[in-house]
């Protein structure tokens, strides 16, 4: 530790003098030494109580400077810590972005790989449509060799035929000619005879006298002259007419006969309407005949207790013929109307009457002096 202290910095010290002279003498006395030793340990108390008190300021220095140095660290920290949670939630919004665009991103190479499936589906239709229309292009060519070599024939047809029109020209103008004679000679034939406009809408029928198609000009010629000379003959005895007015009789016969028909066929529903007219008027008059009978005997004992009435079909007969009125006074049926008295007819006549009124109501009922044969 001397060394350091005597020599710091190169500065020579009051113990490098004291050395140095002690060395220069040669032999110092032991007074002298201790003296020295002494004025020595007193300089180094001295400096080592300074330096104590220096060592002490330096500490608390030093832990005043790591205390600055923690708090300078914990605020940087601090800082780091803010800044990299500030880096990790941009981090987590750029992860997100991202991911949002790797999700778009797989859409789409989903639609691209999808669109690319179609496209090579599409190609291999083109491929086989192409060999297709390759296979068709080769049949056309050889379609085209065909028709040209047809061509040829056909322009060889064609001179011929060409030929043939000319002839037929010739041919047409010639009947042109023969169709003006001839319609000039039937204009005058239609006006020499006047049956010609009356039978004109027969010519050409089949089955008539003027079936052309299956006649023969030239038989028909010879037929013809062969009937004007028997005309001649029967000219004043035969009828011309007669065979329009058989075919307008005839007609006017069929018109008759259908009229018929549909008079017989009307005839055969409206008998079946009556006959379900009958049926239905007999049911009604039988429920009718049931309801007031029962109706007709309870009033009539009501109005005159222990006697019974009903209506009842004479022998031999039905309810649609007639019905009787049939009175009885315990168990004893009168035979005529005639045994009861006056006031009991009236009774039973009111009965009847009130008994129909109960099968078909009326809103108002007007009985006119109904006790006039009531017995006082």
């Amino acid at each position: 530790m001397v060394g350091p202290l005597l020599f710091y910095e190169n500065k020579p010290t009051t113990l490098d003098l004291i050395l140095r002279l002690g060395i220069r003498a040669g032999g110092a006395s032991t007074a002298c030494f201790s003296a020295l030793f002494t004025f020595i340990g007193d300089g180094l108390h001295k400096n080592f109580k300074d330096l104590k008190a220096q060592m002490d300021l330096k500490s608390y220095d030093l832990s005043l400077f790591q205390s600055r140095a923690e708090q300078n660290e914990h605020h940087k920290l601090c800082e780091l810590v803010k800044r990299i949670e500030q880096e990790l939630l941009e981090a987590k919004s750029a992860a997100s972005e991202k991911q949002l665009l790797l999700k778009d991103l797989e859409k789409k190479i989903k639609a691209i790989k999808a669109q690319v499936q179609s496209a090579s589906k599409d190609l291999k239709g083109h491929a086989n449509e192409k060999e297709r229309l390759l296979m068709e292009m080769e049949a056309v060519k050889q379609e085209c060799a065909s028709l040209e070599s047809q061509s040829v024939s056909l322009k060889q047809q064609i001179t011929s035929l060409t030929s043939e029109v000319d002839g037929h020209k010739t041919r047409v103008k010639r009947m042109e000619m023969e169709q003006k004679s001839c319609s000039l000679k039937v204009e005058k034939l239609i006006e020499k005879h006047a049956w010609i406009t009356l039978e004109k809408h027969r010519f050409g029928r089949s089955g008539t006298d003027y079936d052309f198609a299956s006649c023969d000009p030239h038989t028909a010629r010879e037929d013809f002259e062969k009937l004007q000379v028997e005309q001649s003959g029967l000219e004043k005895r035969v009828n011309k007419k007669a065979m329009a007015m058989f075919e307008k009789s005839e007609d006017e016969y069929n018109d008759l006969i259908s009229k018929k028909n549909i008079i017989e066929n009307d005839k055969t529903k409206i008998k079946m309407v009556i006959e379900e007219l009958d049926e239905k008027k007999k049911e009604m008059l039988k429920v009718t005949w049931v309801k007031v009978n029962n109706d007709f005997g309870s009033i009539f004992s009501t109005l005159l207790p222990g006697t019974m009435a009903k209506l009842e079909t004479p022998e031999g007969s039905t309810f649609l013929e007639g019905l009787e009125v049939c009175v009885a006074f315990g168990s004893v049926w009168k035979q005529s109307l005639s045994e009861l008295s006056g006031g009991q007819r009236s009774l039973l006549a009111l009965s009847l009457i009130l008994a129909l009124l109960l099968f078909k109501p009326a809103p108002l009922y007007i009985l006119d002096e109904v006790h006039n044969l009531f017995s006082s």
